[in-house]
């Protein structure tokens, strides 16, 4: 079957799901964009000191880049929380909303007056997720969170440093935040098929830690207690998978332990080094993997006789996948991004745009691609609050100037 490219003529698979977005930084916002992408309306509610990745750079203009990346094509309302007042359009919103997100600390939502409880009250049919460092139970569920801490506490910076056999660093990409945003928009979108059949909505509890523990697929071998066979390479072990330099220079990285059995095979047959099989370095698991250093030399020394793509071509027909080390800049360059539309262009809102990634999804009957402008704070207090909480222009105006509405447009 063909599919088009993010189809802008389709419909989306979440037209008409409003999304009630209180969240801030990452995981959150990264959740609520690809409800957004995937056709919600989602309105962000940023208190009037600004989301901190505001005032991130790069920046465009009063633009922050940061920002723009996991808050394009939402709405924007700003509010002071604190006042009484907020609370209250809060809970008229309420009433027209599906969906609310939150990732404050566990508590603070409760503390405001707006916490699941109340709400729900409101409107039963309201799905309300909490996202949260260690979950909205437990000893730990007040302890402050960011995914660097919950990367340290859920045991992947350890392992990374074991398997470099270097001191501790910290993961440039925050993947605490991005995997619980993406494990949140799954539960969310459960929870409103499940809304179909019961008529009711629920409140959903995602931890971070949990979800790193999830979606880490060496946890089993970690808490497994008892030694493994000679012969068997324990959790398939990536990080000694080759990374080789070509004759052209360029970095080159193989999907497959080569001490593995049956791997092994393949990775002679690519280099047609038969003689390989009957080394005695090399006879066995075990034998390979004592002298795993020697095997990626013989690697090396292959893959200086080959370009990239003579590589790549070769271990194909072996059977194994290869691919270059790519900078992000150079992937977003090549006729497989062009093709699939895999970076767009944001609007600045000074009449220039930047690049962002596009959504990742192609679906053959739905429009899912990015869509609409980053906004600023507060730029839609006066659209979404006259529409859906009634409040006359002269009101949103008294609030304005009482310091319960906030707005700051760039001059």
């Amino acid at each position: 079957m063909a599919f088009v490219s993010h189809n802008a003529s389709a419909p989306r698979p979440l037209e008409g799901i409003r999304v009630l977005d209180f969240t801030r930084v990452l995981s959150g916002p990264h959740c609520t964009r690809m409800l957004s992408d995937l056709g919600a309306q989602v309105i962000k509610v940023e208190p009037p000191e600004g989301d901190l990745t505001r005032f991130a750079f790069p920046r465009v203009g009063s633009m922050s880049t940061y920002f723009a990346q996991q808050n394009i094509g939402k709405l924007n309302i700003s509010l002071d929380l604190k006042q009484p007042e907020a609370i209250e359009i809060i809970k008229k919103l309420i009433a027209h909303t599906d969906v609310l997100v939150e990732n404050y600390r566990g508590g603070v939502m409760e503390k405001l007056g707006i916490g699941y409880e109340s709400l729900s009250a409101l409107n039963p049919r309201l799905i309300y997720c909490s996202i949260s460092g260690y979950g909205n139970t437990g000893p730990w569920k007040h302890r402050r969170a960011y995914a660097t801490v919950v990367n340290a506490e859920t045991g992947m910076t350890g392992l990374q440093a074991r398997a470099r056999n270097t001191f501790p660093t910290n993961d440039p990409h925050s993947h605490a935040d991005v995997y619980t945003g993406m494990e949140s928009a799954a539960a969310i979108l459960a929870a409103l098929f499940q809304r179909e059949n019961t008529g009711h909505g629920q409140y959903i509890d995602v931890s971070m830690a949990q979800t790193m523990l999830y979606v880490n697929e060496h946890v089993q071998n970690e808490l497994f207690e008892h030694d493994v066979p000679e012969d068997q390479i324990r959790s398939f072990q990536p990080g000694d998978y080759p990374i080789l330099e070509s004759k052209d220079g360029q970095q080159i990285v193989v999907s497959g332990h080569p001490a593995e059995r049956g791997t092994f095979d393949l990775f002679v047959k690519a280099m047609k080094r038969p003689h390989m099989l009957e080394d005695p370095r090399f006879i066995n698991v075990a034998s390979r993997l004592a002298n795993l250093s020697a095997l990626q030399n013989e690697l090396r020394e292959w893959a200086k006789t080959m370009t990239a793509q003579e590589a790549e071509d070769v271990m194909a027909e072996a059977g194994l996948a290869m691919g270059v080390v790519r900078t992000m800049d150079e992937l977003a360059h090549t006729e497989w991004a062009k093709e699939r539309n895999v970076i767009i262009d944001a609007d600045d809102r000074y009449g220039n745009s930047f690049r962002v990634p596009n959504s990742p999804w192609m679906f053959s009957g739905s429009d899912t691609g990015t869509r609409g402008i980053p906004k600023f704070r507060g730029e839609d207090n006066a659209a979404v609050l006259s529409e859906l909480a009634g409040l006359s222009a002269e009101k949103i105006e008294e609030l304005t100037q009482q310091g319960v509405l906030s707005i700051r447009l760039p001059k």
